[in-house]
């Protein structure tokens, strides 16, 4: 039987030695990952790669053009999970409500109902970014309580490879908008049931946080530019976050939200 195509950078990033050596001219393993996925490298170009682990990736990648395409395919996967899934079992496990059949979640304080083959609907709109981490959050929270305990993308299980990435898809963008635009924060408390966070936790000038899922917490601190100190942001997660969301869940999670700021800002600009 012929193996899955991968067309994930992180089925390739597992087989690499992930010491980011740069001799790939790329910053890091992920980076690499990313770039052969896309077609703009080639697996021979990292010398550390063992030659039967070489060998078998190159007849199962799929080049695809970027990670939209992948998150339709995690979908369509996370749809299947969801089938099989004890709805009345789980919704107490993961902070949900079970009405009639389907699972009611909020999501940044807006009702998002899940059918038993894993369609999700509501009110709003609903892209991708965030359909995946949501069917990812019914499937692979082991349910547990909110510590409180505030912690970095990179410091999470197999965080630091992938925190080049996060920073350039999410805090680096987020960071753009909130400098752009001064009363987004206050907006997005007002939009998405958000509250003032203490900013002393992490001396930042501002701090909200927001429930994009039940029981995963994230906290957005921001601190202005001070003289020829540039203006800073970082994006928080409760320390309980890896018991509801693997790594590649929580980055997409963080991609969604960004994407969904964005989106908002250029309809009111």
């Amino acid at each position: 039987m012929q193996s899955a195509k991968i067309t994930n950078p992180f089925e390739i990033y597992k087989k690499l030695p992930q010491t980011n050596c740069g001799e790939c001219s790329l910053p890091n393993c992920l980076a690499f990952a990313a770039a052969v996925i896309k077609g703009h490298k080639q697996l021979s170009l990292c010398p550390y790669l063992k030659a039967e682990d070489k060998e078998q990736l190159e007849k199962r990648i799929g080049v695809r053009e970027d990670f939209n395409r992948a998150r339709g395919e995690d979908l369509e996967v996370l749809k299947g999970q969801v089938c099989s899934i004890d709805f009345s079992s789980k919704a107490d496990l993961i902070g949900a409500k079970l009405i009639s059949d389907k699972l009611a979640i909020k999501s940044l304080g807006k009702d998002f109902f899940i059918d038993p083959k894993g369609n999700v609907t509501s009110e709003c709109h609903t892209h991708i970014w965030m359909t995946v981490p949501l069917l990812s959050y019914i499937v692979e929270s082991t349910g547990g309580g909110i510590t409180g305990r505030w912690v970095p993308f990179r410091e999470l299980k197999d965080g630091s490879p992938m925190n080049p990435l996060f920073v350039q898809r999410c805090e680096k963008p987020l960071k753009k908008l909130i400098d752009n635009n001064s009363e987004l924060l206050g907006d997005l408390i007002s939009m998405f049931s958000g509250a003032r966070a203490d900013n002393n936790l992490f001396a930042s000038d501002l701090a909200l946080s927001l429930y994009p899922l039940p029981k995963v917490p994230i906290l957005i601190c921001y601190w202005h530019q001070e003289g020829d100190m540039d203006s800073d942001l970082n994006i928080f997660f409760d320390a309980s976050v890896e018991k509801h969301l693997k790594i590649e869940s929580i980055f997409s999670l963080g991609v969604g939200l960004v994407m969904m700021f964005e989106k908002i800002v250029r309809k009111h600009s």
